[in-house]
Order: C-alpha cells, then sequence, then structure tokens
C-alpha cells in the first residue's frame, strides 16, 4: 500500500502555475477593457476567418488570444494537402459560431513567422490562447479528428482562462468590431479554502483537500489553483490502495491491458517518473483503437493538468499525442 502522505514533489512547476494565473488574469482584464470602451459587439461569420501577416500578428493574434482561442493554419499556394485542410477548418470555423477564430498564415510570404513557431513541414495547426501558443497537429487531419482536437482546445480556454468566444450576428457587416462575450468574474478571494485544501493535502486527508478544492471550483470554475490541486489530489486518491509492485507487473504483462497501463501511468507520475507516464500512455495510444484508446487520451489529458500546461514534458508529450492521433 503506498503511504498516505505521498508527495508530488518534482512533478508540478509552479513557475507554470503562476504564469497560467497572470495569462487568466491578463485575459479578464482585456475583456473588462474592451466592454469599458464599447460594450459587447458582435462579428460577422466572415470576420470568423482571418489572414494574418507578420505586422498584424501581435493584434490579429496575441491581442485577440485573449478574447477567444486563436487557430492558426500556417499553409502555402504550393502545398496540396493544405488545399485539403484549409477549407475544412474555415468551414468549421463558421460552424463553431465565435467558439473560436481561424488565423491563415502564408509561409512564404512570412518566413519569420514559420521560424518562431519552428514549423518543420506543412499543414500545421496551432493555437494560441491568453497570449500562449500551443501545437495542435502537423499534416491534413481527418475531420473526426480535428473536432475533437478543437473541442479540447475550446474547453481548456474556457475552464483555464474563461474565455467564451465571440458574438456572432449573420446580419453584421464584415470587418466590424468584436469583443468577446464578458465572462463573470470570480467571487474570491479564496485564500483560506484553498489554504485548507493545501494542510488536507500535506496531511493525507486526501477526500478533505478534494472537497475543499471542489468548494472553490464550483464558485469558480476557471481557478487554475484549484483545479491543479484538485488533479493532484484525484491522482493520490487514485493510487493509494495500489501495490506498486503487482501494478507493474500486470502493466509488464499485458501491455495491450488499457486499465493496467493507465494505472502504472498514475504510478510513474506520482513517483516523479513524468515522462515515463507520459511516454506509457502515447504508446498505448498508437496501440488501441475506438473507447479504449480514448480512454487512455483522457488519462493523459488529466496528467497534463497535473504537471502544467507550460512545462516542457508536456509540450513535448502533446506533440507526440498529436502524431499518435493523427
Amino acid at each position: 500500500m503506498q503511504p498516505r502522505n505521498m508527495s508530488m514533489s518534482g512533478v508540478v512547476d509552479l513557475a507554470a502555475v503562476k504564469a497560467a494565473q497572470e495569462a487568466k488574469a491578463k485575459a479578464e482584464q482585456t475583456r473588462a477593457e474592451t466592454a469599458r470602451q464599447g460594450g459587447a459587439g458582435a462579428v460577422s461569420p466572415a470576420d470568423l476567418v482571418i489572414d494574418v501577416d507578420e505586422a498584424g500578428f501581435e493584434h490579429d493574434v496575441l491581442q485577440r488570444s485573449a478574447e477567444v482561442p486563436v487557430v492558426i493554419d500556417f499553409w502555402a499556394e504550393w502545398c496540396q494537402p493544405c488545399k485539403q485542410l484549409s477549407p475544412v477548418l474555415e468551414r468549421l470555423a463558421v460552424e463553431y459560431n465565435g467558439r473560436f477564430l481561424l488565423a491563415k498564415i502564408d509561409v512564404d510570404a512570412n518566413q519569420m513567422l514559420m521560424q518562431q513557431f519552428g514549423i518543420q513541414g506543412i499543414p500545421a495547426v496551432f493555437a494560441v490562447v491568453a497570449g500562449q501558443a500551443l501545437p495542435l497537429f502537423q499534416g491534413a487531419a481527418g475531420e473526426q479528428q480535428i473536432r475533437q482536437t478543437l473541442d479540447q482546445l475550446i474547453q481548456v480556454a474556457e475552464e483555464r482562462f474563461g474565455l467564451t468566444g465571440l458574438t456572432v450576428d449573420p446580419d453584421a457587416e464584415p470587418g466590424g468590431a468584436a469583443t468577446a462575450v464578458a465572462a463573470p468574474v470570480p467571487a474570491g478571494p479564496y485564500d483560506a479554502l484553498l489554504e485548507a485544501a493545501v494542510q488536507a493535502l500535506d496531511a493525507g486527508d486526501l477526500g478533505g483537500a478534494i472537497r475543499a478544492y471542489q468548494n472553490v471550483l464550483s464558485d469558480d470554475p476557471g481557478n487554475t489553483e484549484a483545479k491543479l490541486g484538485l488533479a493532484q489530489a484525484e491522482l493520490l486518491q487514485r493510487v493509494q490502495d495500489a501495490d506498486p509492485q503487482q501494478v507493474r507487473k500486470e502493466a509488464a504483462e499485458k501491455p495491450r491491458d488499457v486499465q493496467a497501463q493507465i494505472t502504472a501511468a498514475d504510478l510513474d507520475l506520482v513517483g516523479g517518473h513524468v515522462e515515463d507516464a507520459f511516454g506509457r500512455l502515447i504508446e498505448t495510444v498508437q496501440r488501441t483503437a475506438g473507447d479504449d484508446r480514448d480512454a487512455v487520451r483522457r488519462r493523459l489529458l488529466e496528467l497534463f493538468e497535473v504537471v502544467g500546461a507550460d512545462d516542457p514534458r508536456v509540450v513535448g508529450a502533446r506533440r507526440a499525442l498529436a502524431r499518435a492521433l493523427f
């Protein structure tokens, strides 16, 4: 049996948590400033797909990413796969009705941006959320897979940064000013509840820590510290009664047993073996399909939350997951 005071030391990058909190606060400040300047506006469906160059990147992508997730389609006229992917992305941008903004960047005309994002081949699709860039996928993907990726992106943008998207009016004139749908201001502060949760976690009272974090999230669903703390506490609760030797034995003997690999990955992460945990689940994604694959993918995304979106190990694992899925 694992000791009840298991530690997450070495797993979580607290700098990433602070960065996420600052990005969320900046996004909220931008939305509030936009509302003061003109109130809630609406965009035309035609404004959901924009062409972006280096001169307009800061305004059209970075600043707008404080209002709405910006999906970037890196393409070129000579790229045949781009001609298959781009129309799908453009159609989905309209269909999703303001939940994300599609920015198209011609790599031939914008070499500096291509280099800054480290683009090695096209088509390549990235997202920028509250000023933070993350890779989505490379190459022409199927529509179902694209939808799954977009749904995950939108969920993260809303839960972590409170980005609820743009208001779309079919009758609006193209090129009009846009503002985001105003997000409610968190009630807070939650210092006492969060401190109680940390104390419970340190004391091994995982149930108490989970309840305390859930109390914060019930009032402020986007609270980054509470989301991270809850993910840690739930992870520790999942493995507290596990026999590490037996878990690893089963995982080694049954490489196609999804639950065995998921449990072993949880233990890997608790033990500080972050890359081992990620690698185990990515390999399992590669050799599974259907509901089994989706279960492994969901657990991997949960472990990403525990470690922190900005951690280099998460960034690398997201790329590997995208390759495994697409």
